[in-house]
Formats: structure tokens, sequence, C-alpha cells
């Protein structure tokens, strides 16, 4: 009969083995990120809700790209450190445990951010996760006198910064978008600053995991933001052939993003390239809101797409009114992100690889493709839009496995 692991009370802080072997995400890591999947549904909501509504572009950007800036980089902060600096001691499962509570304030306060452009819980939730962070920080420059002066630079420059996103709120609504791209240069500007005195000891293929871990989060809320809106067409009108094309079109479409995703580890051209991790890390910020966006434009097509097929009654239920929306408004909302999501891959593939495995020209021609697409949507509606984007992500999936296989077996000659 084997002992249950003791629970370590308090445990030196001190850097851990950046070549330490078979490290991998721990239970906590993992609890922690599914606090996160409450926040993405909520602003995957609100802008699925946008989109309906034809207010993308005016209420709904914005506000999501704000957002999901403060879930982001919340995320972001709380996986480097824990790459550096997990102890899995009490006080360290603690100051997590803060930090959970501020994502789920946070996640509670999207809806007014989106309806009333007030920032208050979002900010909150935000202030929250900082204590946590801040907390650790403190600990680490006090247990740790190697990394001292870079750990106690986080502290007190994220303190500084903290308060510009209290001050934020007493400012008036019109300054809003220009004081959130001050502070949050502020705030991506913490990390390079506070590492010129030292590098902290983190682990290549603990973040690289850690990353794909989140990719595949924000990949599984938009399968379940596809579930639900079929759920709400089943339940409205029945199983129709518009509802069967675009769910399993979606279905096609995430595979393909899993897999071109994954194609390439990043965990060797981490390890190969350290001090290329800044641009690797920060460039996923826009990686992942495309793959969020891409969840609620799913979910707008499957109600758009089972609308056009004649069942009136769902115009009226859902996020909005889908028999109104325009095809080609469906069309680019989906198109837009998954372009992007190709450019941007292939661009951190190339930033952290001698040779980087897929090629420029299958990107750059797939989303230049997926950008056409829509063009015909008024003329054949929204699930061939689908059906056609999610073939031209399996064709780039294809052709870049081919290459992977063709350029290994050369390598192997």
């Amino acid at each position: 009969m084997t002992s249950a692991p003791r629970i370590r009370i308090r445990t030196r802080m001190s850097g851990r083995d950046i070549d330490e072997e078979n490290r991998v995400s721990s239970s906590l890591e993992l609890l922690f990120d599914l606090t996160f999947v409450v926040a993405v549904a909520q602003i995957a909501l609100q802008l699925a809700r946008t989109i309906s509504a034809g207010t993308a572009l005016t209420d709904g950007l914005g506000p999501y790209l704000m957002v999901f800036f403060a879930i982001w980089w919340a995320w972001l902060n709380f996986t480097w450190f824990a790459s550096a600096y997990d102890t899995d001691d009490l006080p360290y499962r603690l100051t997590t445990m803060v930090q959970m509570a501020g994502v789920l304030v946070l996640a509670a306060g999207v809806q007014s951010a989106f309806d009333k452009q007030q920032y208050f819980g979002i900010t909150l939730g935000y202030f929250i996760m900082r204590v946590g962070l801040v907390g650790q920080w403190v600990r680490a420059g006090i247990e740790n006198p190697d990394g001292r002066r870079t750990a106690f630079r986080y502290a007190g420059a994220i303190t500084l910064v903290q308060f510009g996103w209290i001050a934020r709120l007493l400012m008036p609504p019109e300054l809003g978008a220009l004081t959130f791209i001050l502070l949050a240069l502020a705030d991506v500007s913490v990390p390079l600053w506070a590492e010129r005195t030292g590098l902290t000891p983190w682990h290549p293929h603990h973040i690289a995991e850690r990353y794909g871990l989140f990719t595949i989060i924000l990949l599984g809320e938009s399968v379940s933001a596809v579930t639900i809106a079929v759920q709400k067409a089943l339940d409205l009108s029945g199983v129709s052939v518009s509802l069967v094309v675009v769910a399993l079109g979606g279905l096609v479409l995430l595979f393909g993003l899993w897999w071109l995703y994954f194609l390439e580890p990043a965990g060797e051209g981490l390890a190969s390239h350290r001090s290329r991790s800044f641009l690797w890390g920060y460039g996923h910020y826009l990686l992942f809101a495309a793959i969020a966006a891409i969840g609620a434009a799913l979910e707008v097509a499957v109600e758009a797409g089972t609308s056009e097929a004649g069942t009136s009654e769902a115009g009226t239920h859902g996020a909005g009114t889908p028999a109104a929306i325009s095809p080609l408004v469906v069309g680019y909302a989906l198109a837009i992100p998954v372009a992007l999501f190709f450019v941007l891959l292939f661009l951190l593939h190339a930033v952290i690889a001698e040779r980087a495995a897929t090629r420029p020209f299958g990107f750059a021609v797939a989303a230049a493709i997926v950008l056409l697409v829509p063009l015909g949507a008024p003329s054949f509606g929204v699930p061939p839009t689908i059906v056609l984007i999610a073939l031209v992500t399996s064709a780039l999936t294809a052709t870049s496995i081919v290459d992977n296989v063709r350029r290994a077996a050369r390598g192997a000659q």
C-alpha cells in the first residue's frame, strides 16, 4: 500500500533547473488554466453577440481586444513565473488561488465592459491577480539571492503600473482607448526592463507545453461555442442539411488549426533561441485572440446558416438577430481571424527555428484565399463559405505535413 504524497508546507523558493528532465505542467497549473475557460467563454459570447448585431467593429472589437489582453497577460505572467519558481508548497498554492479568484472576478465584469464600457469589474479582477503575482515576486526576491534584484524590479514595476490601471477608472471615457494602449505598453515593458539585471530561469519545454495547453483551451472553447449554437438550432428547427454542413465544417476547421499549431514543436526552438522568447511569447497575444474570435464567429455562423435554410425563428433567438446579418459579414468574421492565425503561426515558427518546417508561400496563399472566399457568400450562403474555409485549412495542413515528411526524409539521408 502506497502512502499519499506529503504536502509541502514551505520550500525555499529558488530558480528551477532550466534543463530539468521531464518537466511538465503541474496539476495546479492545469487547475489555474480552467479558470480562464470561464473568462474566454464570456468574451467569446459577447463578441458573438456584437457580430450578430452588426456592431462588432464599433462596439465589439475594442472591448474584446482590451479584455482579452487582461486575460492573456495575467495568464502569461503566471506561466513564466511558474516555469522559473514553482515550489508547489502551501504559500505558492495559496497565492495561486488568489490569482484564480481574480480571473473569476474579471470574467464576471466582461458583460459590463461590452455593454456599458465600464471596466470596474475587469480592473478589480486584474488587481486581485496582480496582488497574488506581486506577492510571489516579493517572495522570490527574499528567498532567492541570485535573482533578487530582478524579482524586486518585477514586483515594483508591476505595482506601479497597477496604480495606473486603477487611476484609469477615474479618467474620461473618451480617453479609454488611449489610456489602455499606454498602460498595456507599460505592462508588456515590465519584463523587458526587469530582466536587464538578470534572466529568470524558465524551462523551454515547459513553456512550450503551457502555450500548447492554452491553445487547446481556446480551441475547446470554440468547440463548446459551436455545440451550444447547434443545440439552439436543433431546439428551434431540428436537423437540417445546413446545420450539419456548418457544424462539420467548423469541426474540420478547428481540427486543422490544432494540427497546424502542433506540427512544429516549439520546445527545441525556445531552448536554442532563448533570446527570442519575448517575440515568441508576446506574439501569441494576437494568435490566441484570433483563435477565440474564430469560436465566436462559428457560433454566429451556425445560427446564420440555419436561418438561411428557412428557420425564421432563429432570427429572434441566440446572441443577436442572425437572420438580419449579411452572409458577407459572417464570412469575414470567420475569415479574418483564420487568415491572421495562418500568418502569425508562420511568423512565430520562424522566430525560433533555424529553418521553419512550414513554408511561407503556402501560408500566404492560404491566408489570401481565405480572405477571398467570403466575397462569394452573398451568392452561395454561409454554409458553403464555412466549408470552403475549412477545405483551405485542410489543404494547408496536408501540404505542411507532406513537406515536413519530405524534409525529414532528406535530413535522414
